[in-house]
């Protein structure tokens, strides 16, 4: 090594991990816009990975009507909301899902680490309700092979759901001890998905491994459905929390849930 090379970076003991359904960065029932609340409340998580569903790529029409609200709430983001939320301490990949005349939206993952390759894959059942499994892979410093990482949005129907979770299954298929962190708004209030992702990739709710029971995530303001999870491979469990109350239960209509986790 060279006096002017750069040093390593040592592998990190554990990671944090957070996943919300952002509700494209407007509160709940659609009142105001939050997304600069939503990226002070994130950088106060400082997690190293971040699994963001109903991500406004691009809005004209809300940028015009959000616009007026400058003064109180902040700006309307020049750029897309994955790439403001990000800002300088994360990396940024954007799955477009749902495409309309005056926008887009999509899953987005921030990540501290590189992000070596990304893919998104079309699992929508039909053109009114469109939905994508992002898929990235994730260089962690000390890891022989990057991460996979894929952030899901599943349908509102059952029957559709499950062929979702199929082609989840088919997408990311591989060596089942190999660490994989999947996570997402599955809407699975049956809590069916558990056995489709244990049976067929060998992964496991964080909040079952911590607490014995998914999360209770929707609504926000009085949480009583568990719809969005972090299921993890190759990691054992070290906290799991569902942030609750103010700020949270006022900047979407899901809330968030993160979980510190460490390679096995």
């Amino acid at each position: 090594m060279t006096e002017n090379s750069p040093k390593p970076v040592p592998p990190p003991k554990s990671l944090r991990v957070v996943t919300l359904n952002i509700h494209k960065g407007l509160s709940l029932f659609n009142r105001r816009m939050v997304i600069h609340e939503l990226r002070d409340g994130l950088k106060k998580i400082d997690a190293d990975l971040v699994f963001l569903q109903e991500v406004q790529g691009l809005h004209e029409r809300h940028a015009l009507k959000f616009g007026a609200c400058a003064l109180k709430f902040g700006a309307w983001p020049q750029n897309a909301q994955h790439e403001f939320l990000a800002g300088e301490g994360w990396q940024h990949a954007y799955g477009q899902n749902a495409v309309y005349e005056y926008g887009h939206h999509g899953n987005a993952i921030l990540s501290r680490f590189p992000i070596v390759s990304m893919s998104n894959h079309d699992v929508s059942n039909h053109r009114f309700e469109r939905r994508g499994l992002l898929h990235c892979r994730i260089a962690v410093p000390g890891r022989d092979e990057p991460l996979d990482c894929a952030c899901a949005h599943l349908s509102l129907d059952e029957k559709g759901r499950r062929r979702q979770l199929d082609a989840l299954g088919v997408h990311l298929e591989g060596p089942q001890k190999k660490p994989m962190i999947v996570a997402g708004d599955f809407n699975d209030w049956r809590h069916s998905a558990a056995d489709t992702m244990s049976r067929r990739l060998n992964l496991t709710d964080v909040s079952v491994m911590r607490h014995g029971r998914p999360a209770r995530t929707f609504p926000s303001i009085m949480p009583v459905l568990r719809l969005d999870r972090i299921y993890v491979r190759g990691f054992r469990v070290i906290d799991a929390q569902v942030h609750k109350g103010a700020p949270w239960s006022l900047l979407s209509d899901h809330l968030a849930i993160s979980a510190e986790i460490a390679f096995t």
